[in-house]
């Protein structure tokens, strides 16, 4: 990882050059609930996230949840019995399948007909008890898995990653928090999948960053004690102070980046302190800014940014990372007013892509013809890649008053010889930023078919080329951030080949 470089300060790239980056930017994207799958909107928004980015999974909280149907109980002489409809799964699952996505399987909530108690959470009122029978709810996990085998084929099944609940260290999303209860949950689930197919990769715990040093030490402390080889550990990431709650909106700041990835590596070194997990990999199946469906960040430039640098670092600890959510069709706080309302998605309503969308697909292009990245510092990622090209983003994070201005210019120099074409496509909050257009529509609740249109136009990248010319073995580049930009640039060799007679500069000079 290269040095941090000082403002105007030139960085010299070499043939020597070479920084660590782990990019599983497209591993996984965090999803509303299952259920919602089953709407038009929905599936509008993750084919647009697909054709753009294409990530290979989808996790999201719902599974076992009543709109989902799965678990059915009926009476037969005197005795009930369980029975399981898989038919709102399988078109989940054949939906995700036409869009080239695989789910990470979360399992939870628990259906109410097997539930223990009556707490639910969120506007769609998941239950969040504890089974009355672990028997039972081992049942239904093992034929819910057996069906998808039968229907996609052991082989694949096997591979989608699997998640024993979510956040059970918070009380709403587990009763009480009660941590034994969560760890008898949890081992009865692992031996069920693992008695199905020894295959599947079963993780947890799946906290947040409440208690989560005491959690995390007790969950592998029980796992190595009870001998379950887990196959990995899973938490989540967001990195905002607590937020102030204002009508149907959430206002926060971030905290400082460095603090959130101490936390994270305190997590990592938890785990190989343990020599039965020391390498396990650790998947963030949520992370964020901030971790509210109002957090009003979510819609702006300076989230782009923010997750810029995220992404730059959350492989340096974890094997994934997995952004929350891929679109504003999500109602845990109830159905939303407004298409702009601080909803978790890369994409707003009406298939507007957000800032934060753009970044996502930058990282993406990264990982495109191959390379190994030569430069990472907290405001840039560079790769050179196989063909001799380079490719990368930077960004600018600036959090302060909207009405105040930092620059940021980046220098940097590349081995090279020849003509190249410098290629850039910038996302900042003069050229790309829906949301300010939208307010200066006058903030419509429901958008007309041409005010829709007009905010697609403006929720896309400016694009700009240059040609450049190397000398004396470097050729220098210079990019110019606004502030909360996140600019992703090639530089692609090639000398210009005109067609007999054509001239360029005479046929624009008039």
């Amino acid at each position: 990882m290269g040095k941090e470089a000082a403002r105007d300060e030139m960085i010299v790239i070499t043939e020597k050059s070479k920084a660590f980056f782990h990019n599983n930017v497209d591993f996984c994207v965090g999803t509303g609930r299952m259920g919602l799958a089953l709407t038009q909107e929905y599936m509008d928004q993750l084919k647009l996230v697909q054709e753009e980015i294409g990530f290979q999974h989808i996790r999201g909280h719902g599974l076992f949840c009543d709109d989902m149907a799965i678990y059915q109980e009926y009476e037969e002489d005197g005795a009930k019995k369980a029975e399981y409809n898989f038919t709102y799964l399988d078109r989940v699952m054949d939906a995700y399948r036409s869009v080239g996505i695989s789910p990470f399987l979360e399992l939870g909530f628990m259906p109410y007909k097997m539930a223990r108690g009556t707490q639910t959470l969120f506007y769609w009122k998941g239950n969040t008890t504890p089974p009355a029978d672990y028997d039972a709810w081992c049942r239904m996990v093992q034929a819910l898995l057996r069906h998808l085998m039968e229907r996609y084929g052991a082989d694949e099944v096997v591979t989608w990653p699997i998640e024993v609940w979510n956040e059970p260290n918070l009380p709403g999303f587990w009763e009480n928090a009660d941590m034994q209860e969560y760890f008898k949950l949890f081992h009865k689930t692992f031996e069920a999948i693992k008695a199905v197919d020894k295959r599947f990769q079963v993780g947890g715990p799946a906290i947040c960053g409440v208690k989560d040093e005491e959690w995390l030490r007790a969950f592998l402390e029980y796992c190595r004690d009870n001998k379950l080889a887990i196959d990995s550990v899973t938490r989540h990431h967001y990195t905002i102070d607590l937020p102030d709650e204002v009508g149907h909106y959430s206002y926060s700041k971030l905290i400082p980046a460095k603090d959130g990835f101490a936390n994270l590596q305190t997590s990592r070194d938890i785990i190989d302190s343990f020599a039965e997990y020391k390498g396990l990999p650790m998947h963030i199946t949520e992370f964020n800014t901030s971790y509210t469906p109002k957090g009003v960040i979510h819609d702006t430039n300076l989230n782009a940014a923010a997750i810029a640098l995220q992404l730059s670092r959350l492989g340096d600890v974890n094997e994934s990372y997995s952004y929350w959510t891929f679109g504003d069709v999500f109602e845990e706080a109830g159905v939303p007013f407004t298409p702009f309302h601080g909803g978790f998605g890369l994409v707003a309503d009406g298939c507007i892509p957000k800032p934060t969308f753009w970044t996502f697909v930058f990282f993406k292009k990264l990982k495109e013809g191959g390379g190994e990245c030569v430069y990472k510092d907290d405001n840039m990622v560079l790769m050179k890649r196989e063909d001799g090209s380079f490719r990368g983003v930077a960004w600018n994070i600036v959090e302060h008053a909207a009405n105040s201005s930092e620059v940021r210019k980046l220098k940097f120099s590349l081995p090279a010889g020849g003509g190249y074409c410098l290629l850039t496509k910038t996302v900042d909050e003069k050229t790309c930023n829906p949301l300010k257009v939208w307010h200066d529509l006058g903030e419509p609740a429901s958008l007309s078919k041409e005010q829709r249109k007009l905010l697609v136009e403006a929720a896309k990248p400016l694009i700009r080329t240059k040609r450049k010319e190397a000398e004396d073995g470097q050729l220098k580049v210079k990019l110019t951030l606004e502030r909360n930009a996140v600019v992703y640039f090639e530089v692609q060799p090639g000398e210009v080949t005109p067609d007999r007679g054509y001239h360029y500069d005479r046929t624009v000079s008039g």
